[in-house]
């Protein structure tokens, strides 16, 4: 019985890891597409995206210089990903969209699989 009750706790860690793992990337999805409807907004008002240097900080107050045409905030703060950093932001993007809003997961480094994943504009409806 030892054996099947290992067996039992080993297939309910391995549900409750796939189930923590499409709740962190529903919730990173959601983030993500909330970014890019305010980064649309921007562009709507200034007739470009935010620059690199500017970043997404562009969307919560006015960068320094900012056309009278900055017409935000377009979002009320900057969310945080499921590991509690800050989405990371591309322009020009780099797979293959104008500018992207993305996360390196959990082990913040490139590359991975599983929460290790990179979620980004270019992968979220996969």
């Amino acid at each position: 019985t030892l054996d099947r009750s290992s067996a039992a706790s080993d297939v309910y860690k391995r549900q409750l890891f796939n189930q923590v793992s499409k709740a962190e990337k529903a919730r990173t999805a959601s983030d993500i597409r909330l970014i890019e409807s305010a980064l649309k907004f921007y562009r709507l008002d200034n007739y470009r995206y935010p620059s690199q240097a500017e970043g997404l900080e562009a969307l919560v107050s006015a960068p320094s210089g900012a056309a009278s045409s900055w017409n935000g905030p377009y979002l009320e703060s900057l969310p945080l990903d499921a590991w509690k950093e800050p989405y990371k932001y591309a322009n020009p993007g780099t797979h293959g969209k104008p500018v992207e809003v993305y996360t390196l997961g959990a082990d913040k480094t490139p590359g991975g699989s599983d929460s290790n994943t990179d979620l980004g504009s270019w992968n979220i409806n996969d």
